[in-house]
């Protein structure tokens, strides 16, 4: 299948740091775990930065689904719930996303979030929408297999895979639908890595911590909180990774989430990394600010 090849001018262009307002939409397993609930209201809490468009319910598959079919519905249910309690309307502006991973390499599975991605991305301004996803990568890749001129008009911003040196790269994001993430590092897409493991991981906050915010929290602040407590029974030393954050984070502040270019990496059959410097540039955020991007995001949850 043939994509659109940006010039490697015009791809470094737009893997330059965002500036000013932008133009996003969110992508997100809502219901696999609690991290995207503070990604989404996160991501709603900085309109002066951020103009989140649509927001797109992800497939999963774990414990808590039984499928990628269940895990999209129930993120749907959960992106619905989350937006009820900020008094914000949905109609119009959250979208079912695909029901099953890519079948093969090249074909896509048609939704309704796939759909608007493609009509957000071919209209609008020159300026770039910015494709926030936080969950497989699912959606995504269909839109771009769906129209592929979004290439030109898209950057996307994954929180995905491990980083290059990790000995694997099988991380949930990216494991579970692994044609729609080769096809997202492969396709010449201006792409943002967000990795896993040494970088992601490093997003981690306690009960205590949140404790001592919790007084100040408005009622959607609590919810989060309560929803973290509830994640485990045993808070006793214990921490939890809000991964999710990472990208809206970035966008938010880059300086928060350094990136260094690299060439895209090849994604194996064996879901390791595999590289050819012929290959065309992504951008991947090696570190993350913790105590800054926390320090916003508690603030962002507190009464004005």
């Amino acid at each position: 299948m043939q994509f659109p090849k940006l010039s490697t001018e015009k791809l470094l262009a737009r893997l330059e740091p965002p500036k000013g307002k932008i133009r996003m939409v969110l992508d997100t397993d809502t219901y696999n775990e609690i991290d995207d609930q503070f990604a989404l209201v996160y991501a709603l809490r900085n309109p002066d930065r951020l103009q989140v468009e649509a927001v797109y319910a992800a497939p999963f598959s774990n414990e808590r689904s039984s499928g990628p079919a269940d895990g999209m519905a129930k993120s749907y249910d959960e992106i619905l719930r989350l937006l009820d309690k900020m008094n914000m309307d949905s109609k119009g502006y959250v979208f079912k996303g695909s029901k099953e991973y890519l079948p093969a390499a090249f074909t896509p599975v048609e939704s309704e979030a796939a759909e608007d991605l493609v009509r957000k991305a071919m209209s609008g301004s020159d300026e770039p929408l910015y494709v926030t996803a936080i969950g497989a990568i699912t959606n995504v890749a269909s839109a771009i297999l769906m129209e592929p001129r979004i290439i030109e008009r898209i950057v996307v911003v994954w929180l995905g895979g491990h980083p290059w040196y990790w000995p694997d790269t099988k991380e949930f994001n990216l494991a579970q639908d692994v044609h729609a993430a080769r096809l997202v590092f492969d396709c010449g897409v201006p792409l943002v890595q967000i990795p896993c493991m040494g970088v992601a991981s490093h997003l981690l906050t306690n009960v205590p911590e949140l404790d001592l915010h919790y007084p100040k929290m408005d009622a959607v602040g609590k919810y989060l909180v309560d929803s973290f407590k509830g994640y485990s029974s045993d808070h006793f030393a214990w921490a939890k990774e809000i991964w999710d954050i990472s990208a809206i984070a970035y966008l938010v502040n880059p300086d928060w989430a350094p990136s260094v270019l690299i060439h895209s990496p090849v994604l194996t059959d064996q879901v390791t990394w595999s590289f050819d410097p012929r290959r065309h540039f992504v951008k991947m955020v090696h570190w993350l600010n913790r105590n800054a991007i926390f320090k916003d995001l508690l603030l962002k949850l507190c009464d004005k």
